[in-house]
């Protein structure tokens, strides 16, 4: 999470429309995603169904975020609630398994903790190198993430 919050304190606030390509989330809602993806850890822990489009209620609104500060912030936030609602759960809670409905469509099942590897783990980090592309894309300097970064000139005797 230290890593992920890295990158997001890079995100420029001037070009939240930027996307690398018409298909691409802009850069304002891959932030935001990345955001607020620690919070599917909670609803991983704390449900056993989630439904992004309830029938008759309101579904999955995406964060977009209006300043750095409110999307450091929002992700500071995920990340302290998914840590106590894993820290909480027991190994039993772990192996219940745990559905995914999109308009009515069971659109993903397994064990929670399969969950939080897959859709919460490592969908941040697929995201994540995402956002290091659109970063890279309009010049902004990159953190390293597993040591240095080709941006931190010092650690290349450039």
């Amino acid at each position: 999470m230290a890593n992920t919050r890295k990158l997001l304190a890079c995100v420029p606030e001037q070009i939240p429309a930027y996307k690398p390509h018409e298909k691409s989330m802009t850069m304002q809602r891959l932030a935001g995603h990345i955001g607020e993806l620690p919070s599917w850890a909670v609803n991983t822990i704390r449900l056993t169904t989630l439904d992004l489009t309830p029938p008759g209620g309101s579904g999955f609104k995406p964060f977009l975020a209006s300043t750095r500060t409110e999307l450091l912030e929002t992700f500071d936030k995920h990340v302290a609630d998914a840590r106590a609602a894993i820290a909480g759960a027991t190994d039993d809670d772990l192996h219940v398994v745990w559905s995914l409905v999109y308009q009515g469509k069971t659109v993903l099942q397994m064990p929670r903790m399969a969950v939080l590897r897959s859709v919460v783990m490592n969908h941040i980090i697929h995201h994540r190198a995402q956002l290091g592309v659109y970063l890279r894309l309009n010049n902004i300097a990159i953190p390293g993430m597993y040591g240095p970064s080709a941006d931190d000139a010092k650690a290349f005797g450039v």
